[in-house]
């Protein structure tokens, strides 16, 4: 789709399944179940889908997916199906990987920067994008490289590491405009420097929410899931977002809904707000 004058991709990196409990945090399940079905494990159909932009001057990924460095363990647990991958996806818009000079990291789950590594026929890690910058938040970076007990099995080293062997990784510190018309916006909640990214261009602007509202199904501000470390913040910040977004006509881009990942907030007069999906050539 156009954005102004940026051109932008909703790419595909596959689906994987998570508890719907856990996703929708203090939700009853009568509710949730309804608007994301789940399996006989009680666990949810998402997806992934990392974004590109192509601004003229820079070509930019935001998240990398999942990759492809999981184990029969993961597979298993996380019902991994990847019928679509991250390269090939960027190969189908005739876009080689060495040619990605930006990559931007909301925050560093294993299911968000997964494919910023991948491992090579002989068994080493190498960056998926050797030419690119790695953006990514210092207090995030140091959380995953000294995580805790609660979010250690969120991180996997080798998304990080061969990174800082490279010297890809470029730490920032809270809303900074990382390209011209690309800015990251730090909502906390999901992790302590969870950021999603704000696009601009021509007047319009898009945001890439990444875990702040993950399923366009997490629309209402009580919908928090309960792996965020901070729900009370992830709850603040997404009730004042909807009304910047409704308000300003924004295109919001769900980095996990299965179905409609991109759309506009439309006002209700008793108060609310009402998703509306748009569709793109």
């Amino acid at each position: 789709m156009k954005l102004g004058r940026f051109e932008l991709n909703v790419l595909h990196d596959g689906y994987f399944r998570l508890d719907g409990g856990a996703m929708f945090g203090v939700v009853p399940k009568i509710i949730w179940d309804r608007l994301e079905p789940s399996d006989d494990r009680n666990r949810i159909l998402l997806s992934i889908n990392p974004l590109l932009v192509r601004t003229g001057e820079h070509t930019v990924l935001i998240d990398t997916g999942a990759g492809s460095k999981y184990g029969s363990r993961e597979l298993e647990n996380y019902a991994i199906d990847q019928p679509r991958m991250l390269v090939p996806e960027l190969r189908r818009l005739e876009l080689e990987p060495e040619k990605v000079d930006v990559v931007i990291n909301s925050h560093l789950h294993f299911d968000h920067i997964g494919g910023n590594t991948f491992r090579d026929l002989d068994g080493s890690l190498k960056p998926t994008f050797p030419n690119a910058r790695y953006f990514m938040q210092k207090a995030e970076y140091e959380d995953a490289i000294s995580p805790g007990s609660r979010n250690h099995a969120s991180y996997n080293p080798d998304d990080i590491v061969p990174l800082q062997q490279t010297g890809q990784i470029h730490l920032i510190d809270g809303d900074v405009e990382i390209v011209p018309g690309i800015r990251s916006r730090v909502t906390g909640g999901h992790t302590r420097s969870h950021q999603i990214i704000e696009i601009e261009s021509e007047g319009e602007k898009a945001l890439f929410l990444a875990d702040l509202i993950p399923t366009s199904s997490h629309i209402k501000p009580p919908y928090v899931m309960g792996y965020d470390l901070y729900p009370a913040d992830t709850a603040r910040y997404k009730e004042d977002l909807l009304k910047e977004a409704a308000q300003g006509n924004y295109v919001l881009i769900f980095e996990h809904s299965p179905r409609l990942k991109v759309g506009r907030l439309v006002a209700q007069e008793g108060g609310g707000f009402v998703f509306s999906p748009e569709t793109y050539d």
